[in-house]
């Protein structure tokens, strides 16, 4: 048993537009890990935490898990891969997948949530959309895997306990997000000229 965590932050969810609900996953997560938290010291009984939507960089994971949750929902991060069901096609010059979000229409064609009643009454609450293509899982899953091991490393934390435990979670300015990554350069161009 575990609780999942999450209305209308997956990057095809539109439940948040059509009725107002829901919260910043961030927020949620680390209310809802208190919670779970105090729980466990008062009967003893861990209860797992789910992170649903919200991740969409690979340092997102790092992030859910530090903020408390054990693992997290990642549609959109295996839909653009080979193995995902849906076909590779070319739009504007770029390979996607396509990717649906289970409140979409099309979703509710294949009739997996049907609940009776009217169908005039129902409405969306995911879209039908594409994700840029990204090749084969494996390579992917090892890259990112790398990525949350590294971050977790940088934190002084092997567990995602320890990480739990060491990450100092801050709020940033706009400026600061900016002065993270390159800024005040020209890049070079990856192609080799000769």
């Amino acid at each position: 048993d575990f609780i999942k965590i999450g209305i209308g932050g997956g990057s095809i969810c539109i439940t948040r537009e059509t009725k107002g609900i829901g919260r910043g996953q961030a927020s949620a997560v680390i209310e809802v890990a208190a919670a779970r938290d105090e729980y466990y010291r008062e009967t003893g009984v861990y209860i797992p935490i789910c992170s649903d939507g919200g991740i969409v960089h690979d340092y997102h994971m790092t992030l859910a898990l530090a903020m408390g949750a054990d693992f997290m929902m990642l549609g959109r991060y295996f839909a653009r891969f080979d193995e995902s069901p849906t076909p590779k096609i070319m739009v504007n010059g770029q390979y996607v997948k396509e990717y649906w979000g289970e409140g979409s229409n099309r979703a509710r064609n294949w009739q997996r949530y049907d609940l009776g009643g009217k169908a005039k009454l129902s409405f969306e609450e995911g879209v039908d959309s594409y994700v840029t293509y990204a090749g084969p899982l494996h390579d992917n899953v090892e890259k990112s895997l790398y990525k949350v091991k590294s971050t977790m490393c940088n934190c002084g934390a092997i567990t995602i306990e320890e990480l739990q435990e060491k990450a100092k979670l801050t709020l940033v300015s706009a400026t600061s997000i900016v002065e993270g990554g390159y800024h005040d350069v020209m890049l070079r161009s990856t192609t080799t000229v000769k």
